[in-house]
């Protein structure tokens, strides 16, 4: 989550949170999370985690298919390794950055669908695998976002057998401050 270090703390969302551990980093740095996966498992698994640390997070259990989050209402919306098929991914994306409020962050990142050849780990199916061309084309015409990063990047992997490099999609967008149309 280093990709937000630079944003001041306020309201963010993490889609997908699984065993919460973006949504814990974000809270200790003092942002108010809601967090969503549709995993009760994982989601007790990260109430158990944020309470003996003493962090207040909104954890709620939700499928991203059909989970329509408040319109305009974070700072930051994170969608970070969730690989679904393209029409899942375009539906999701769009209710991402429709949650984005004015002068917020979307940030996604994910497997690169270059990684099954270039890189290492990830989904092996390429149907679910995405491109930073992908999400740019599916966040066009969503009004007031822009996308200011989207790029392939290298990440360093340690594994049983050693060092390895993933390939990601980085694409960070934001609506222009002072957007408040829906």
């Amino acid at each position: 989550m280093d990709q937000v270090s630079d944003l001041r703390a306020g309201r963010a969302l993490d889609l997908g949170s699984g065993e919460g551990r973006n949504a814990i980093w974000l809270a200790k740095r003092g942002w108010r999370v809601t967090a969503v996966d549709f995993s009760d498992i994982a989601l007790e698994k990260a109430r158990r985690l944020a309470s003996t640390m003493g962090l207040d997070v909104e954890w709620i259990e939700a499928d991203l298919r059909t989970y329509a989050p408040a319109q305009r209402a974070f700072d930051l919306v994170a969608i970070v390794y969730i690989h679904l098929p393209p029409t899942v991914r375009r539906d999701v994306i769009r209710h991402a950055a429709e949650a984005v409020a004015a002068g917020g962050t979307l940030l996604v990142i994910g497997h690169d669908r270059s990684n099954l050849e270039r890189g290492f780990g990830g989904p092996q199916d390429p149907a679910l695998l995405f491109t930073p061309e992908d999400i740019t084309a599916d966040l066009a015409g969503i009004d007031g976002i822009h996308v200011v990063r989207a790029e392939r990047v290298f990440r360093a992997v340690t594994a049983a057998d050693g060092e390895h490099t993933a390939v990601d999609a980085l694409i960070r967008a934001e609506r222009r401050a002072g957007d408040q149309t829906s």
